[in-house]
């Protein structure tokens, strides 16, 4: 990822609501979540959520599709990985290795 990409979607997660429909998106997996449950959930104007939702597609965060009536959106997994990897690629003054990977909680871990 280059610099222009990763400031672009960095910034689409840097308000709330955004963020939240996006961690949304993440925990329902590639099945995604319809617009209307989304604005629901989040207790958001559909007009509202429709601004929030151009926002993160235009970053590359997230998809649509449509399945019926229903505009269903998903989050694009690879580009929040390689978000995670532009970030973590000068990561503990150069010994990466020292990195947790994202995935793992202290609690995870083994000794």
């Amino acid at each position: 990822m280059e610099i222009k990409p990763a400031v672009t979607a960095l910034a689409a997660l840097a308000q709330e609501t955004r963020l939240a429909a996006y961690r949304l998106l993440v925990g329902a997996g590639p099945a995604g979540v319809p617009a209307g449950e989304i604005a629901a959930q989040l207790g958001v104007p559909p007009a509202t959520l429709s601004f929030h939702l151009k926002e993160l597609a235009n970053a590359g965060l997230v998809h649509s599709r449509s399945e019926g009536r229903f505009v269903i959106y998903h989050a694009d997994f690879d580009v929040m990985n390689a978000l995670m990897a532009y970030l973590g690629e000068h990561c503990c003054g150069g010994q990466p290795e020292l990195c947790r990977p994202c995935s793992s909680s202290p609690s995870q871990e083994t000794p």
